[in-house]
């Protein structure tokens, strides 16, 4: 990879996304915690779409600038 490449996986979009022992995954039942590895911002939810929610707002935060 040259310098002026972009990682196709980026650390900054890494997450870690634990569900909970007790979710019905297969059943649409979404529940337990996402952490973002850059930031170290995290929270729980209690479904698909709060997870996802969390995802997007934390992507679309601006950068720090160094």
């Amino acid at each position: 990879m040259t310098s002026k490449q972009q990682p196709s996986l980026p650390a900054k979009r890494a997450f870690v996304v634990q569900i909970h022992a007790d979710a019905k995954v297969e059943q649409g039942q979404w529940q337990g915690r996402v952490e973002h590895l850059v930031s170290y911002r995290a929270t729980r939810f209690q479904s698909l779409e709060e997870l996802l929610t969390f995802i997007v707002k934390v992507l679309n935060e601006p950068e720090p600038q160094e």
